[in-house]
């Protein structure tokens, strides 16, 4: 048989099959209403555990051999078997009319500190309940509990401690319950609780502040430098010639004039109000970094630079490949460090996605990176930022202590541990 042949054969059978394959598809609608009317009487059947049918199958084919052969001790254990998976459905039937909460304190915690988990269980029906399996899903992991029997209005609260020793986010909940007999022959699951989010954050050092941003600006901050027409208020001096006008102080001046019975005129004198605007990019590229080690020490550092801009009241933007927050409210602007991990892209890539109106927004660039992270990388993202930025380059890895050096453009600062960060950038760094 030719290839031609072949090809004629598959496309006649498929031709064939074709309408069969058309009108299965369009029953679709019809299964799915099918599946929804019997549910009712499928779903009860998956509690029935795997004990519980080994337990009915033996109890009906004991009956059948005991009718056959008329053997009684058949009839006894067939008896005995069907009785207990009778009590087992017995103690699974019924609606529960429980009231259950859920809450994880604090919802934000560093890498170390304490989390727990509080859930609560209160019978709202006026019949005792019978005591019921808990199981407390806590990311992969998750807890067991077997409640106590409640009376009507009791409750039954527990906490557990989640562990916090690795950085991430940690789904808890939704919380079940499990209703059902002794022996695990039927089993009853509700899901009742909603699930709540853990960010565990990486851990942070203090640093010292920043100093004041490039960009002047109402509700910046104050600096040091006089200046002559500004919005905060610094002192009165006299008028010399060339001052503006419009900033003479004229009760002051008037009072000062009739005390020496000569006219002299003061002028108000300001200080600068400057704003900062701190971007911190930390590098999420797998191929920068030796090992996962450097990756977490990448990401501290980064927290921590976004802390002191948070404590200093700075319009912060934090960037971790994919994820971004851009002036995030205190409370949530580490959790993207809880979310970050490796990414197929490159810290120039990365800076390019920020567009040009934030960047060109800002005064302070941070960049956080790894020990192998190309040069030539740095001073792409040098390029892509004006030059009235100052950018910092923070790289994480280095084995010898901490290492400083001012390049084309930028201000390198090597370190190995995160007790290194406050030393290295003091000195001017970020001043």
């Amino acid at each position: 048989m030719t290839a031609a042949d072949q090809a004629n054969r598959r496309g006649g059978a498929g031709a064939l099959l074709t309408p069969v394959t058309n009108w299965w598809q369009s029953t679709y609608v019809w299964r799915a209403a099918i599946a929804g009317w019997t549910a009712p009487v499928w779903r009860p059947l998956t509690c029935v555990k795997s004990l519980g049918w080994t337990v009915l199958v033996l109890g009906v084919l004991g009956w059948g051999l005991a009718r056959w052969m008329g053997w009684a001790e058949f009839a006894v254990l067939s008896t005995a078997a069907l009785v207990f998976f009778a009590i087992a459905v017995a103690l699974t039937i019924g609606r529960m009319r429980v009231l259950v909460a859920l809450e994880v304190t604090p919802q934000r915690v560093q890498v170390g500190e304490v989390s727990m988990a509080r859930f609560e269980i209160t019978n709202n029906s006026s019949r005792p309940l019978l005591a019921l399996g808990v199981e407390l899903p806590i990311g992969e992991s998750g807890a067991s509990y077997t409640t106590p029997a409640l009376g009507a209005g009791e409750s039954y609260e527990d906490w557990v401690t989640i562990p916090t020793f690795r950085r991430g986010v940690v789904t808890v909940g939704p919380l079940q319950t499990q209703r059902g007999d002794p022996f695990g022959m039927v089993r009853r699951q509700l899901v009742w609780a909603n699930e709540v989010t853990l960010f565990i954050h990486p851990k942070v050092t203090p640093i010292d502040p920043f100093g004041t941003g490039l960009l002047r600006d109402l509700e910046g901050q104050s600096t040091n430098d006089v200046s002559a027409s500004d919005l905060a208020f610094h002192a009165l001096r006299d008028y010399i010639p060339g001052d503006d006008q419009r900033h003479i102080h004229w009760k002051s001046s008037a009072r000062l004039s009739a005390l020496s019975g000569e006219t002299r005129f003061m002028v108000r004198q300001f200080l600068d109000t400057r704003r900062s605007h701190v971007i911190v990019v930390t590098d999420v590229n797998e191929a920068v970094y030796r090992n996962d080690d450097q990756f977490e020490l990448a990401l501290s550092c980064g927290a921590s630079v976004a802390v002191r801009a948070i404590k200093d009241s700075q319009d912060l933007t934090v960037v971790c490949g994919s994820h971004k927050q851009a002036h995030p409210a205190p409370h949530i602007a580490l959790d993207n460090y809880s979310r970050a991990g490796y990414e197929q892209t490159t810290l120039p890539d990365t800076v390019r996605r920020l567009g040009n109106d934030v960047i060109a927004d800002a005064s302070l660039l941070v960049l956080v990176t790894g020990e192998d992270a190309p040069f030539h990388n740095l001073q792409l993202v040098r390029s892509l930022v004006s030059m009235q930025v100052r950018m910092v380059v923070i790289r994480v890895g280095h084995e010898k202590g901490i290492g400083l050096r001012e390049t084309s453009g930028f201000t390198e600062v090597s370190l190995s541990k995160l007790e290194d960060l406050p030393r290295a950038l003091r000195g001017g760094v970020l001043v």
